[in-house]
């Protein structure tokens, strides 16, 4: 059920922009908003590339696409077959570039890589238990490697495990998912518990405008 609920996501979703605002053809975004928020220097991967990436729930696969014409190799993985054929129609000429149709978790548990940064833009992290995945991506990174994901902050009193609803269409019952919703404060304290001893949880504020909802990023190495 999850691979279809995450192909009909992808079918109701817009293709990222051919350009942002400042003529880019790739960039790096982790809040719901364009032209918002900070870029890939949240990894803090090497500025010469070489890095070893991993991006869990990549979508169309922008963001992986980028840090991959910036010389680093990554490796994103969905279990979405129609994301992944979106992103790979788009970015076929990003040799340094691995699209699996695999979930987060059993990527982390058969790989034996190694990487510098491990990321999901509202992504696997958000819809996969922590108590399953963190401690897989702990095993994962390099010593001194980068664990960050953002999400939308929890609606206040609703958290843990809360139902994410997919739409199907008009004449079908939406798909229901699951999703993990914490604090800020929640996700410092799992992260330590499973390994990482420096961590940040931040609720970035939404750009100017009639948006309220900000964008909950979490660092931890």
């Amino acid at each position: 059920m999850q691979t279809a609920a995450w192909d009909a996501y992808a079918r109701s979703r817009p293709d990222r922009r051919e350009a942002n605002a400042k003529g880019e053809t790739t960039w790096f975004n982790w809040t719901q908003y364009p032209d918002h928020g900070p870029g890939s220097e949240v990894l803090d991967l090497p500025t010469e590339g070489n890095g070893r990436v991993l991006d869990l729930g990549c979508g169309k696969g922008g963001n992986a696409a980028h840090l991959a014409g910036s010389g680093h190799r990554v490796t994103g993985v969905d279990l979405s077959g129609v994301q992944l054929s979106a992103a790979r129609r788009r970015w076929c000429d990003r040799p340094r570039l691995e699209l699996l149709q695999k979930s987060a978790a059993q990527y982390l548990h058969e790989s034996d890589e190694e990487f510098d940064a491990i990321y999901s833009v509202f992504g696997a992290l958000w819809f996969t238990d922590p108590a399953v995945l963190l401690p897989a991506a702990r095993r994962r990174l390099r010593p001194g490697g980068v664990l960050a994901f953002s999400q939308r902050p929890p609606v206040d009193g609703c958290y843990g495990p809360q139902a994410a609803h997919i739409d199907r269409g008009p004449d079908h019952d939406p798909y229901v998912l699951r999703r993990w919703d914490h604090s800020p404060g929640t996700w410092q304290t799992m992260l330590t518990h499973a390994g990482f001893p420096h961590t940040t949880a931040t609720v970035l504020p939404a750009p100017p405008g009639p948006q309220q909802t900000g964008t909950l990023l979490v660092t931890a190495r």
